[in-house]
């Protein structure tokens, strides 16, 4: 308690909100456990989980559902079935069904099954995006500029992801200038929403802070989300010092489906269970139904034979 003190009392002076008001705002959350969660997990799940998984979040109240990826099944096996996976789910017209493209094909490809929203993603850090895409960031914004203009030409809307925000597991520290400047570039480009992602999960609320506090005059609060994975177990206090300067969009995984391949021991995102569990607690308006997203949890974590990742999901397990 005395760290979130801590940052309300040192609260930057342009968002003089009472903490009664700025948690009452209404916060999207983007659930990403079947794209960002499955591409983790080792073994190919079915068709039929991945949709059961889908249709499941989208009767719990969630906005977005980030669904599959249009990568080359050579990299990402576990996707494989992109398109079957979208023809076959059963989408909510309150809910958008975002897909990862990484280049023109994938877009093209992920067109034929009725897409309305895109993501695409670049880093923060040079050494991860030549280790990640094998490319430079200045490069990665040249190879996907076509996919930028084709989705505008078709009126698909465009969310970048900025990956490596507080830290990267090859250079370690990750300039805040680059943060701002590579996620500024994205919104040039034609991006309506920037998420920045700890990737590895190494930020801390202190960390969080001081990112914000430096990118936030070059950049509109209102187009930016926090992508935090949960490696050290600091994800849902680094959403609340998002939310403390303004941020209202957090990316989570139901269950803390995920990983990080380049972080030893890494855990998914933030749990969406246990994001709900401190927004709810704290006044926020999600529209999400917390019990149908903690009975999905069970559900996909009962297929998988994998200990839930949420804690809350833990703590609300039936009991026999």
């Amino acid at each position: 308690m005395r760290v979130i003190k801590k940052l309300l009392q040192s609260r930057p002076t342009r968002t003089q909100h009472t903490l009664s008001r700025f948690l009452s705002d209404f916060v999207k959350i983007v659930e990403v456990g079947p794209r960002d969660g499955l591409q983790n997990v080792k073994s190919i799940v079915p068709t039929e989980i991945k949709v059961q998984l889908i249709d499941k979040l989208s009767l719990s109240g969630l906005k977005s559902i980030e669904s599959t990826s249009f990568v080359s099944p050579k990299w990402v096996p576990q996707l494989a079935d992109g398109k079957e996976v979208m023809s076959r789910i059963s989408r909510n017209p309150d809910c958008v069904y975002p897909v990862l493209v990484p280049n023109l094909k994938g877009l093209e490809s992920a067109l034929t099954c009725g897409i309305t929203e895109i993501g695409i993603f670049t880093a923060a850090s040079e050494a991860f995006c030549k280790k990640n895409i094998n490319c430079s960031i200045e490069e990665s914004f040249e190879r996907f500029a076509p996919t930028i203009e084709l989705a505008k030409e078709n009126g698909i809307a465009i969310r970048g992801y900025v990956s490596c925000i507080a830290g990267c597991p090859y250079q370690g520290h990750v300039d805040h200038g680059s943060v701002a400047k590579v996620s500024q570039k994205l919104l040039e480009m034609g991006c309506s929403e920037i998420s920045l992602g700890d990737t590895i999960g190494v930020g801390t609320p202190g960390k969080i802070k001081e990112l914000l506090q430096a990118i936030l005059p070059h950049l509109p609060v209102e187009n930016l989300a926090l992508h935090m994975h949960d490696t050290y177990g600091q994800a849902v206090a680094n959403v609340y010092v998002g939310l403390d300067h303004g941020i209202r969009v957090f990316d989570s995984s139901v269950s803390g489906l995920g990983g990080c391949p380049y972080a030893q021991g890494a855990s998914g995102n933030v749990a969406t269970e246990d994001l709900l569990y401190m927004l709810h607690d704290n006044g926020c308006d999600t529209g999400v139904d917390i019990d149908s997203v903690i009975e999905t949890g069970h559900f996909i974590s009962g297929f998988l034979e994998r200990i839930n990742g949420s804690k809350v999901g833990i703590a609300k397990t039936p009991r026999s």
